[in-house]
């Protein structure tokens, strides 16, 4: 059973910049794919920021993020980061680390990811 151990939320201004941390135990498998989602206040759905192969390092964005957020992982130390430059209000949310099996080498944030963490909150605000 995986476990998810989350940090790195906070209080930021416009502008600022954040560096998530996901820790996770329990792989017994080298094919997995990580993926960062967040719900924003209000939204019914967490929507999928970026995701990346544990495997072979494939990446993958959504729109919003592209240019701003920079997904890496640790396999060392089974941990996986969000770098999350130029901060806006719009990225206010809880931001959860997720997990699923991955036997494509490749990932998408539209992906259906069925292990997930207890979430962080990052807030925006000036």
């Amino acid at each position: 059973q995986l476990q998810f151990v989350e940090s790195g939320g906070g209080s930021v201004q416009p502008g600022g910049s954040l560096r998530l941390s996901c820790v996770i135990s329990g792989f017994t498998l080298e094919s997995w794919s990580i993926a960062w989602f967040r719900q924003a206040p209000g939204k019914e759905r967490a929507e999928g920021v970026s995701c990346i192969t544990r495997n072979n390092g494939n990446t993958d964005y959504a729109d919003p993020v592209k240019g701003r957020f920079t997904i890496s992982t640790d396999n060392a130390k089974d941990t996986v980061y969000l770098q999350m430059d130029n901060l806006k209000p719009e990225d206010t949310a809880v931001y959860y680390c997720a997990a699923m099996v991955d036997l494509s080498g490749s990932c998408q944030v539209d992906d259906e990811f069925g292990y997930w963490g207890q979430g962080t909150q990052v807030t925006v605000s000036a």
